[in-house]
């Protein structure tokens, strides 16, 4: 189990259920894939930069995952405060 974690599959297992999850928001709940990325997408890049700390990555693939979350981050909220008025 210990290699599994530190090979990073077991972020590659999450990602596959958050592909699945997406799938299922698009199909079923009619969420726009740009709504859906929105929602999905930071935790998406947080995992990515958390496989690359798991894989020994240098320390900006990790730094550059986090960044690339938060504007998607604050996209969403916006988008998310809009809706609401």
């Amino acid at each position: 189990m210990q290699a599994f974690f530190a090979s990073g599959h077991a972020v590659d297992v999450v990602l596959v259920v958050i592909a699945l999850e997406a799938a299922w928001l698009i199909g079923t709940r009619r969420m726009s894939l740009w709504a859906t990325l929105l929602v999905l997408g930071p935790g998406v890049f947080i995992l990515l930069g958390v496989r690359a700390a798991l894989v020994g990555a240098d320390w900006w693939w990790i730094s550059l995952a986090l960044l690339a979350s938060f504007p998607l981050h604050l996209l969403d909220l916006r988008r998310r405060l809009e809706t609401r008025t």
